[in-house]
């Protein structure tokens, strides 16, 4: 249990760190969510064990889906029913299998403003 709050905790203040001002209310929404748990803003952050991390950061995300029309749409469908485990497209960049849903801790409104924030990440 102390690791886990450790772990937590550490992540928190890497993505204040890496946060742009003004996005203090994105991070707290991700951070209440759980997103952190799994996600950083910054490549190379390490999962458990020092494993790769679970899901791919934000600024990864960033990148690829920033020229993909629909891609606001796609992700935020995603965050709200979780991914197929069998359709990873992050594999072998995370130790994670599949997101899983999340419209029980976020609303779709939510979801779809932290999806904006993360594509708008440079």
């Amino acid at each position: 249990m102390n690791r886990l709050l450790i772990a937590l905790t550490t992540a928190l203040l890497a993505a204040q760190a890496w946060a742009a001002p003004g996005d203090d209310e994105v991070l707290k929404l991700a951070n209440n969510a759980g997103c952190m748990t799994c996600h950083h803003i910054e490549p190379g952050g390490k999962g458990p064990n020092g494993l790769p991390p679970i899901g791919p950061a934000w600024r990864e995300v960033a990148a690829k889906y920033k020229s993909q029309k629909g891609a606001q749409q796609q992700l935020t469908a995603t965050v709200m029913a979780g991914s197929s485990p069998y359709e990873s497209h992050w594999k072998g960049k995370v130790s994670g299998l599949a997101m899983p849903p999340n419209k029980v801790v976020v609303s779709e409104a939510d979801a779809a403003r932290l999806v904006a924030w993360i594509l708008a990440l440079e």
